[in-house]
């Protein structure tokens, strides 16, 4: 089982009030210098909502950012500020695909 980490906005906030575009391409180019691999990834109404503890603190429509990476998910907190931040253990019962959603997936 591993461990996902995620920040969590509504929609309009992340996708329209904030640069976030540019942060996910700042963060891309840092992971390319890096030579890391990519391990995070945008979705829109994510599934993992569903468990019945996180959906309750959620905006609606949501997006969450979600990576095994606590570090850059402790960062994207600081960088936007008005996200929500939590973690999940996947595959369980209550989760089985931590990437799922119920919408489109876009990838950085």
């Amino acid at each position: 089982m591993t461990t996902y980490y995620y920040a969590l906005a509504s929609e309009h906030f992340l996708l329209e009030q904030e640069p976030f575009e540019e942060v996910l391409k700042e963060r891309r180019r840092h992971y390319q210098e890096q030579e890391q691999a990519i391990d995070f990834w945008l979705l829109r109404s994510p599934a993992f909502l569903d468990a019945p503890a996180v959906k309750a603190s959620c905006p609606q429509p949501a997006v969450a950012v979600v990576s095994t990476n606590k570090t850059f998910i402790t960062w994207l907190k600081l960088r936007l500020e008005y996200v929500a931040t939590g973690e999940f253990p996947a595959p369980s019962a209550t989760i089985a695909d931590p990437l799922a959603c119920l919408d489109a997936v876009a990838t950085p």
